[in-house]
């Protein structure tokens, strides 16, 4: 009697490949979807499989806001435009609400809403709801368990958000976006600029331009990875935090002349690094834990 043994990355390949399976029969079940598209690593594969499913029935949807880098908007633009899907880039209101600039714990719920209600008007002028279009997000299982008020101003618009229902990791979407050829596949992960305002300090226009200034010399200098985290300090003048992987701190060191330099001239009075590396959602870890919300918590 033979036995025929199946390896194990065999066997995890063929499981994920039923996995994407089943987002491809989800979607083809909308019969008519809007995706929210940063031009990330999940709303990118989210938006490829869609299209594959639906066709000119997807559209996706771009917020234009100041707390989306220009470089994120001129990606999600390209990819749309390489693959013939239907792109919408809409304004969103969130910087003319005080909820929003205030910047408390629920930052994102503001902003996550501000960008359901610009797809709801979208859809409404478009007639995109005539057959009953689903509103999609792209958040997945690793979303679940952190501090995402997003989440629930999502659920509460109707959005949905099948690779996180599906239990897609990211891992599990790197994979699938690299063996579909697509250039996101291994991008750093980038939160919005707001992100790196620290709750409690008012969101600015200009202050994201800062940021986003200062992570293009960081990003010049060779670090892919990187936040500045925009600090107010009192009539001292703003500091810019420099976060890296902790791998990368000598190297940074090794170039902290030109990086002073140049944030300097940007308008930051200090310039710091974090000896601690680079903390993604670094800032959550400081909310009261009461405050905490997380959608596998509520059972979202």
């Amino acid at each position: 009697m033979s036995v025929t043994l199946i390896s194990p990355v065999a066997s995890a390949d063929a499981a994920l490949l039923a996995k994407e399976a089943a987002l491809v029969e989800v979607l083809a079940g909308y019969g008519e979807a809007m995706v929210a598209f940063s031009a990330g690593v999940d709303s990118t594969y989210l938006l490829e499989v869609a299209h594959g499913a639906l066709g000119e029935r997807v559209l996706a949807v771009t917020a234009d806001s100041p707390s989306l880098t220009r470089a994120s908007l001129a990606e999600a633009e390209a990819f749309c435009r390489a693959r013939g899907i239907r792109h919408a880039v809409v304004k969103t209101d969130e910087f003319e609400r005080e909820e929003y600039l205030a910047n408390d714990g629920r930052r994102c719920y503001h902003c996550k809403a501000a960008l359901l209600r610009a797809m709801h008007g979208l859809a409404a002028a478009t007639h995109a709801q005539r057959g009953g279009a689903a509103l999609l997000i792209g958040a997945i299982a690793d979303d679940l368990g952190d501090h995402r008020p997003g989440m629930r101003a999502a659920a509460e618009a109707g959005a949905q958000w099948p690779l996180a229902t599906l239990g897609f990791t990211k891992a599990e979407v790197r994979e699938r976006s690299r063996s579909r050829g697509l250039a996101s596949w291994n991008r750093p992960a980038e939160p919005c600029l707001s992100s790196r305002v620290p709750y409690g300090e008012r969101v600015t226009v200009a202050g994201l331009r800062m940021i986003e200034a200062a992570e293009l010399v960081l990003k010049g200098h060779g670090f892919a990875e990187c936040r500045a985290r925009h600090h107010q300090a009192g009539e001292r003048g703003l500091l810019c935090r420099i976060e890296v992987p902790a791998a990368r701190l000598a190297d940074l060191v090794a170039l902290r002349a030109p990086i002073t330099a140049a944030l300097r001239a940007l308008g930051y009075a200090h310039v710091t690094l974090d000896l601690g590396g680079l903390v993604s959602g670094g800032f959550n870890a400081l909310l009261p834990a009461g405050s905490v919300e997380t959608a596998a918590a509520r059972g979202g």
